[in-house]
């Protein structure tokens, strides 16, 4: 705790030159220390309720829990039902103080359904293991933590704030377009949103997210003349339905590299038949090594940075699959239901400068940004052609989606008062 009573050190020579005053931002540093243990209590009793996005009952009950932390602390909150999607809601609290809006963006679902092994919170020290404890239910408590210490301060009141936890992150409902509508509209009358998902950290030292790539998936499926394989090459059979598959996702791997772009193969089947399951998951084939193939089908994915990447990428994909060999068919299919990229703008890059102002003030060292090839999809990506985007505000942590997921307990002091300074100052004005 040396850093924070630093910190506090720096604030007592701070000259009042914005709106929230040095004093509001010494009592929200006080605050979030001397509240770590209720926290860290929050974040056990939250993290012990399984909320994997399945279990709807218990993502109501996560957001049930968080709903409790926020009346208090003058948020109108609601549950916005998601039967239709068939997932259990998103919880959307407003506080309408008059500042700017700010658009507090985090999810109450896991990873980590009721069949899984991984069920219990458990601490060792500054060291906490659970599910979803950094992802994201982590990042939910530094929101709660942030804003009971702005309340403290007195800077909460004038705060014009949406919070916005979706209860579908790691696996999101259908339609899309329904599940996502909600947050759509909050990014689109925010003046900046902040994303909490888990804080990127390298080697020890923290980075700021501008960034994040998108995450779609497509289905490639091919088809062939079948016949004896004596035939095969000629006028009569063609290539084949794997032939032609082999060909197309060759002139992927070599044509379409460039800069922040991917685009993964991860299931593939080819024979007479072969087909693959509703869920995209599971394939089946079968086939004889004198039968050329009638079928082959392909599931990738493909993650870009901006948005025109990802339709000048499509189309060149497009382009490729459509070149046929001799007495071949091939269709190329992108889901619906992808995450958009949060590209890197000048704005976002403006926030994490906003940001790094705080951490001088706390005596945090400044964050360059993250490299977004390195960060996977988030919410804040259906937000982020709307308003200035900033991410990865929650906490840090390591093996994120796999049993054994930890966070370090005093990245939840830090990154609360670096969260409630910068809410703050972004909605009721700054240096």
């Amino acid at each position: 705790m040396r850093l924070i009573l630093s910190a506090l050190m720096v604030f007592a020579f701070t000259p009042p030159v914005m709106a929230q005053t040095p004093e509001a931002e010494r009592t929200i540093m006080s605050t979030v220390v001397a509240e770590h243990d209720r926290h860290i209590d929050l974040l056990e009793r939250i993290v012990n309720v399984n909320s994997g996005t399945l279990n709807l009952a218990g993502v109501t009950a996560v957001g049930e829990m968080v709903r409790a932390e926020l009346d208090p602390l003058g948020f109108e909150v609601r549950w916005i039902d998601m039967a239709e999607t068939g997932r259990a809601g998103h919880l959307i609290a407003t506080h309408d103080g008059g500042g700017r809006n700010i658009l507090l963006i985090g999810h109450l679902d896991t990873v980590f359904e009721s069949d899984s092994p991984f069920q219990r919170f458990a601490r060792d020290g500054s060291q906490a293991t659970g599910p979803g404890v950094g992802d994201d239910k982590g990042g939910v408590v530094v929101i709660i933590a942030a804003l009971r210490a702005m309340q403290a301060a007195g800077t909460l009141e004038g705060s014009n704030i949406t919070i916005v936890l979706t209860g579908d992150e790691e696996r999101p409902g259908s339609p899309l377009a329904v599940a996502r509508r909600d947050l759509i509209a909050a990014g689109q009358v925010a003046d900046y949103a902040l994303e909490f998902e888990g804080l990127a950290i390298e080697n020890g030292e923290e980075f700021g997210t501008i960034a994040r790539r998108s995450s779609s998936s497509w289905t490639l499926t091919t088809g062939g003349r079948t016949g004896h394989s004596s035939g095969v090459f000629g006028d009569t059979l063609g290539y084949g339905a794997i032939y032609e598959m082999a060909r197309i996702l060759d002139t992927f791997r070599r044509e379409l590299p460039e800069p922040n772009l991917t685009y993964n193969v991860g299931v593939i089947a080819g024979g007479t038949p072969a087909e693959i399951d509703a869920a995209g998951f599971r394939v089946q084939a079968s086939g004889k090594t004198n039968i050329v193939a009638e079928t082959a089908i392909a599931r990738g994915d493909l993650r870009t940075l901006t948005p025109e990447q990802d339709a000048r990428v499509r189309d060149r994909m497009a382009g490729i699959v459509d070149d046929h060999l001799a007495k071949t068919t091939a269709e190329l299919v992108f889901a619906e239901d992808g995450y958009p990229p949060m590209a890197p703008t000048p704005g976002n890059t403006a926030l994490l400068e906003r940001l790094n102002a705080v951490n001088r003030d706390l005596g945090l060292p400044e964050m360059a940004p993250f490299d977004p090839a390195r960060r996977g999809a988030a919410d804040s990506g259906f937000v982020a052609a709307d308003v200035d985007t900033l991410g990865g505000l929650g906490t840090a942590g390591s093996g994120a989606h796999a049993v054994g997921e930890s966070i370090d307990l005093d990245s939840l002091v830090r990154q609360s008062q670096r969260a409630a300074v910068l809410i703050g100052r972004l909605s009721l004005g700054d240096r």
